[in-house]
């Protein structure tokens, strides 16, 4: 950018168009028939979070008498955007404490329960903080849900391409909505897959029935946008439209991802065996395996995550969500022996 003698004038409110091109592209593939028909309004926005607020001041605007069902548990910030722009929400259920594991009969059931023509928010891969992600078939059953009710899926989207590793898998929950016809909004984030935390890059895509409906909704998304924050940030979405329209970087950065993945996918398998080996009590640990993306919930509650941190110095938040980015091979057994005391010992 230095090189190219780039400057740092304002951009257009919708942000820079090489980005939203980009970003629509990688979210949909680019040959999705919704990108060559029009039919998708995009907007970059201040990362995940900054599309979230503003998907949620449209719907305060344009549906004032709509509810948003949010998965119980989620992102801690999920029910502050909603609180702010003044959007009603409920929870449907989500995480099984029995199984540590998907609740699935009951999420269906919330969602089959609430008004006709609600928001859905859904992860579109690697729950936060869960980790636990439907399977495709179960992903066939929410969208049959959604499309009976008259539903609208809004899909956050932090980790595409961070969870399997695969750009395209990532994004396999949001194309299948799409494919089917439905209107959907999707919140984007490149935080974590681009490691572009402190740029503030991501966006509002909105896919719509027809284009005249994407236009008029793009406005609209606009006339939010400039009273917020105006415009946004050029420097990463410059980086993310460089590094996805050069194949010799796009290769790079795909590989990485892979590796990411792998990486955790590997941790997550030794700590699972470490778990194994040292707890003679019987219990099956597999739902670390079944989880996916950088975090795992383990389990634990309140009480016993004050005792991983107190007695064994291992930092966690409170409802027992670990990080594992943040975990290396050579610490698995020591995290073994720290969760196998806490869960046993603490009550």
């Amino acid at each position: 950018m230095l090189e190219k003698g780039e400057n740092k004038e304002y951009l257009p409110i919708e942000g820079l168009a090489a980005f939203n091109k980009a970003t629509a592209e990688l979210l949909f593939g680019a040959d999705n028939p919704v990108i060559k028909q029009g039919r998708v309004a995009t907007l970059q926005s201040l990362s995940g979070t900054g599309s979230l607020r503003l998907a949620a001041a449209f719907i305060q605007r344009y549906f004032p008498e709509a509810k948003v069902l949010i998965s119980s548990p989620t992102w801690g910030n999920h029910k502050n955007i909603f609180n702010d722009a003044r959007v009603p929400w409920s929870e449907y259920r989500y995480y099984d404490p029995k199984t540590v594991g998907l609740d699935f009969e009951g999420m269906i059931a919330d969602i089959q329960a609430a008004p006709d023509g609600s928001f859905v928010l859904l992860h579109g891969c690697a729950h936060n903080p869960t980790g636990i992600d439907p399977t495709p078939e179960q992903w066939e059953k929410i969208a049959d849900v959604i499309q009976e009710k008259k539903h609208m899926p809004f899909f956050d989207v932090a980790y595409q391409g961070f969870a399997s590793g695969s750009l395209d898998e990532d994004a396999s929950s949001v194309r299948l909505f799409v494919e089917r016809g439905l209107e959907v909004f999707v919140a984007q984030s490149y935080s974590k897959n681009l490691g572009l935390y402190a740029e503030r890059i991501g966006a509002i895509n909105v896919v719509c029935s027809a284009p005249e409906v994407a236009n008029r909704v793009k406005s609209q998304l606009k006339r939010l946008a400039r009273p917020m924050y105006s415009n946004p940030p050029i420097h990463g979405a410059r980086i993310v439209a460089n590094v996805v329209g050069d194949p010799v970087m796009f290769g790079e950065w795909k590989q990485e991802m892979e590796e990411m993945a792998g990486r955790i996918k590997n941790v997550r398998q030794k700590l699972y065996d470490s778990l194994s080996a040292k707890d003679k009590s019987g219990k099956d640990w597999s739902f670390i395996l079944r989880q996916i993306g950088m975090f795992s919930y383990t389990g634990l509650n309140k009480t016993q995550s004050d005792n991983m941190t107190d007695k064994w110095h291992i930092y966690m938040t409170k409802d027992g969500r670990i990080s594992l980015a943040g975990l290396s091979l050579a610490k698995c057994e020591y995290l073994a022996d720290a969760i196998i005391d806490s869960f046993h010992n603490i009550s």
